[in-house]
């Protein structure tokens, strides 16, 4: 006991001086660029400081029955309420109650921050509480508290400006409900925003009035009747606008409560940030609609942008979104409430299958007709309801189908998906399945935790936390470095591989179209869609989306986009479904102008080896190979195919061709030999090529003969005969040839008609016979010439066998 007492007072030794003016007015923190220069400064803002006779009893009550219902019992330290605290926690949940006095609150948020030595800083805390306790009645320490908590959207302090902020009304006008919701606030006024959260904000505004029942405060009917009043009944939304430079404070808020629980509005501290101003600056800039290139199409529609260096993950600007109310926005740079269609495949699917199962940009996966692999066998089906085929995995993530990377995701397993996205800095709250393979997930991802992962593609495979503050400097001059380490997220090999694979997105993919002349980029689109329910209740026009993504960089930046709308009662339809890969490019260029372009440095784990295409498993070109049917490609070393593909060699060409004519029936007879033993398999293509005129196929036969008719008399007719492959065609041998010329037919001789020599024509009383004397003489009868041929016969005939004899 003794050694206790003595060790706290050694401990609360240290404690600072109790200061008024830290009590009432806090200490602001500074920002500082990444130049620097000092940007921003939290707790600056004037506070609406009121005194305790001016709050209503029903905020002081609610405020003591959720904080410190003892308040007024205790000393600064209420042990009873340590235990309270705990059956409160278990059974309205936890952060029902807080274990701190309300005393205890006022100096943690007047004199200390995080990052001390906690026992230390305790130890002093409950010191100081006790002084406050001596010095400082009850009521002004409620005062106190009353008018330092910090109630969120922006630089909203105390009960006052909390009443004016989210109701539009002063204190005395404030009605139980609305009461108990304010005081219900002050435990974390980022997860309870009605704007933002409104179940979570009317379930904690419940508790409180359940709090506020149990320590009598008031009776349970009017807890009851109160509860039923809808939280968004008398919410109303400010006037005043969010500014841009809100989107990446939240950010640094994150970074400091996730340290230590920072309270950057009264710790004093000064943050030192990788804020670049003109890149934010030009994100503004698009965000306001002032590119007349890039115009948003209402006022509602939203982006939400990230811009990280791909090398450090040190955050350079942040696009929260567009024309929202300060106490109602929403940073859509950071929210994770969106699905990321597409984007998710090198993440889920093609990384892990390079990481684990070793596979090539080469691999070959067959786009075909497919189901999920439940009981149901739910049909998967590609964006434009179509297939491919045998195509790489490279072609496969290119072109963004769906049923290449479900088949990938079910390869690697649940399990190993899992992990590799964890290593990215991407968790998922339930067990993953089948649908988020495409993006079809419970929840979302931020446009910031996708720059984090795709960066780490263009990074060798290291992944590296995206922050915005580099180091804090607290009021006693102590620094605390706060920029991440690397860590090893998969090899050097698959972050090479899965980035040539998204260059070739932008070179004949789904981004073929906004590639950047020069610069090395590697990227992803992403689209979600909506259920039939969805089309149906939403009434959704034809061709509307929900979400639109895309995720890009190069070796210098990595900028992540998603667009839409805060509801997704409203689409985006066709014509503005480009808008995130137009942001894209412009901000990537202006991100590089000045700047050298680099490239991706192949590692020595990986080899580029020309492939046959089509071959399945890959195999090496042969020597007959056409050019064009070869592909080249990435393997991880040792992987790479050592078989030569056999489809083009060329087979042994047929021998011993011939050609005869055949005169009697007109036509050519052609016949080859061919190896007894290579004849299975093949077929002999047969063409001819007439007068020197082009080649045609006349056929395709298993014989070793072949007639060809109606041969043309005198044309020269040259035949070529090849060995084909019966199942590759391409498979073939050099052809054999043979010419013949067809022969002219013989000359039929010509009739000559040679005209008779004058003489007696007789007397017509002849013979007729013609002898040999009559030749000459004519006949001798009398006659008027009417006889059988008593002419004279020119030239003489033949003697006949009578004649010789």
């Amino acid at each position: 006991m003794v050694a206790g007492a003595t060790t706290f007072f050694v401990m609360a030794s240290g404690a600072p001086e109790l200061d008024e003016s830290l009590l009432k007015d806090p200490l602001s923190s500074k920002v500082y660029d990444m130049n620097g220069n000092k940007i921003y400064e939290f707790g600056a803002e004037k506070r609406t400081y009121v005194p305790l006779d001016q709050i209503p009893d029903d905020l002081k009550n609610a405020v003591l029955a959720v904080e410190d219902a003892r308040f007024y019992e205790h000393h600064g330290l209420d042990v009873i309420r340590l235990g309270g605290a705990v059956v409160a926690n278990l059974t309205e949940g936890f952060g029902a109650e807080g274990a701190s006095t309300i005393s205890q609150q006022v100096i943690k948020n007047s004199f200390f921050v995080e990052g001390e030595k906690k026992l230390t800083r305790k130890a002093q805390e409950l010191w100081l509480a006790f002084q406050l306790e001596r010095k400082y009645s009850k009521d002004e320490i409620l005062e106190m508290y009353l008018n330092k908590i910090y109630y969120g959207v922006g630089n909203t302090y105390g009960v006052a400006k909390a009443a004016e902020i989210y109701f539009g009304k002063p204190l005395d006008e404030l009605e139980l409900h609305e009461s108990a919701f304010i005081a219900g606030l002050g435990q974390n006024p980022g997860i309870y925003n009605p704007f933002v959260h409104p179940e979570n904000a009317e379930k904690r505004r419940n508790i409180v009035l359940n709090l506020m029942v149990r320590h009598e405060f008031i009776t349970k009917e009017k807890a009851d009747a109160a509860k039923k009043i809808p939280i968004e009944s008398s919410i109303v939304e400010s006037k005043e606008q969010s500014h841009p430079i809100d989107s990446f404070m939240d950010q640094v808020k994150n970074e400091l409560k996730e340290y230590g629980d920072i309270d950057v509005y009264n710790s004093g501290v000064k943050i030192y940030t990788t804020f670049d101003p003109e890149a934010q600056a030009h994100v503004d800039s698009l965000l306001a609609n002032e590119n007349p290139n890039i115009q948003f199409p209402d006022e509602q529609f939203q982006a939400g942008i990230a811009i990280v260096d791909t090398k450090t993950g040190e955050i350079r600007a942040l696009g929260g979104g567009r024309n929202q109310a300060q106490n109602s926005r929403v940073n859509y740079a950071l929210d994770n409430s969106n699905q990321p269609g597409s984007t998710i495949k090198p993440i889920l699917d093609y990384g892990p299958a390079i990481e684990y199962l070793k596979w090539s940009t080469y691999h070959q996966i067959k786009d075909e007709p497919y189901t999920y692999s439940g009981p149901e066998k739910t049909p998967i089906n590609n964006f434009d309801r179509k297939y491919m085929g045998q195509i790489t995995a490279r072609v496969a993530l290119a072109h963004s189908r769906n049923i290449p990377a479900l088949k990938a995701f079910q390869e690697v397993g649940v399990s190993k998906a899992t992990e590799f996205a964890n290593n990215l800095g991407i968790t998922f709250e339930k067990t993953i399945n089948e649908a988020y393979a495409i993006g079809g997930m419970s929840g979302g991802i931020s446009p910031l935790e996708m720059a984090g992962a795709y960066a780490t593609f263009g990074n060798q495979g290291n992944f590296i936390k995206p922050h915005a503050v580099t180091k804090i400097v607290f009021p006693d001059n102590r620094e605390v470095d706060l920029a991440p380490e690397p860590e090893t997220a998969m090899s050097e090999a698959t972050a090479f591989m899965i980035t040539d694979m998204l260059k070739s997105v932008m070179d004949f993919g789904s981004g073929r179209r906004y590639d950047v002349s020069g610069l090395q980029i590697a990227g992803k689109t992403g689209t979600t869609n909506y259920t039939a329910k969805n089309i149906k209740d939403f009434n959704i026009p034809a061709g509307g989306v929900p979400d639109i993504w895309f995720s890009g960089y190069t070796p210098s930046y990595t900028v992540s986009i998603w667009t839409g709308y805060g509801s997704n009662k409203n689409a985006i339809m066709p014509a503005d479904q480009g808008l995130a890969l137009k942001l894209f490019r412009d901000i990537i260029t202006n991100l590089s102008e000045g700047k050298e372009a680099e490239d991706f440095v192949m590692p020595k784990t990986v080899v580029k080896v020309g492939v046959e295409k089509g071959s399945n498993p890959a195999k090496l070109p042969s020597e007959f190979t056409p050019k064009d049917e070869i592909v080249y490609e990435y393997f991880i070393k040792g992987t790479e195919p050592t078989e030569v593909s056999d489809k083009y060699d060329k087979l042994n060409p047929p021998s011993n061709l011939d050609v005869m004519y055949d005169q009697v029936t007109n036509q050519l007879n052609l016949t080859w030999a061919y190896a007894e033993g290579e004849m299975e398999g093949n077929s002999f293509e047969v063409s001819v090529s007439i007068d020197e005129g082009p080649a045609k196929v006349l056929t395709t036969t298993k014989e070793l003969t072949f007639a060809v008719p109606d041969a043309i008399p005198g044309a020269i007719y040259k035949f070529s005969v090849a060995a084909v492959n019966d199942e590759n065609p391409e498979k073939r041998s050099d052809p054999t040839s043979t010419t013949i010329e067809v022969p002219e037919p013989p000359e039929e001789e010509e009739e000559i008609e040679i005209p008779l020599p004058p003489g007696n024509p007789g007397n017509g009383n002849g013979n007729g016979n013609g002898g040999e004397n009559g030749g000459e003489t004519g006949g001798e009868g009398e006659g008027s010439g009417e006889g059988d041929g008593g002419g004279p016969i020119f030239p003489p005939l033949p003697p006949t066998n009578g004649d010789r004899e």
